[in-house]
């Protein structure tokens, strides 16, 4: 998915105005994003442990992990249209999943096999952020050629990705 560099730059300037009113915190969102993810996978595992033990007692943790997970995805996706919700949720928690397989490859010397993951990882959860960010139009979506994914994003002649947004607006360290 490719965005035009005007686009670009008219949503940097949207996003420094939000950023000087005090109203819009992305590396907060961002946080707010990986915690969404782990309570995804909490839900996962209190499923598993009950189906595992019988332990009934692990569906209520479930049950109010869920509602904490519900909560705070409402914060980041507040007006959704069509299934941007469910999209926005699956999204986050198959960049979790890709991301720990990554981590499993990458513990097991697999280093090939887990950079590719990794940027499976990383580029589902762009994804998450161009819909957070109503950069992409979900009518729409389309395959992304691999010769667009590898296209710079210096080179001003060619259109910037969602991965590219993603790498300069979204900086957990830039507070």
């Amino acid at each position: 998915m490719n965005i035009e560099r005007e686009k670009f730059e008219k949503l940097i300037q949207r996003v420094e105005e939000l950023k000087k009113s005090g109203s819009f915190d992305l590396s907060l969102e961002e946080d707010l994003s990986i915690a969404i993810m782990n309570l995804v996978s909490l839900e996962e595992h209190f499923f598993f442990t009950r189906s595992k033990t019988k332990n009934d007692s692990y569906l209520d943790m479930l049950e109010e992990t869920r509602g904490v997970r519900k909560e705070l995805l409402a914060k980041m996706i507040p007006a959704h249209e069509g299934e941007t919700w469910c999209i926005s949720k699956h999204l986050l928690a198959a960049s979790m999943r890709i991301m720990e397989v990554a981590t499993k490859l990458q513990s097991d010397g697999k280093k090939d096999e887990a950079k590719d993951m990794f940027e499976k990882a990383y580029r589902i959860y762009a994804m998450f952020w161009g819909i957070r960010l109503r950069l992409i139009d979900l009518s729409g979506v389309k395959k992304i050629s691999d010769a667009a994914i590898s296209a710079s994003s210096e080179n001003p002649k060619k259109p910037w990705t969602v991965e590219d947004i993603v790498e300069k607006l979204v900086n957990c360290c830039d507070e």
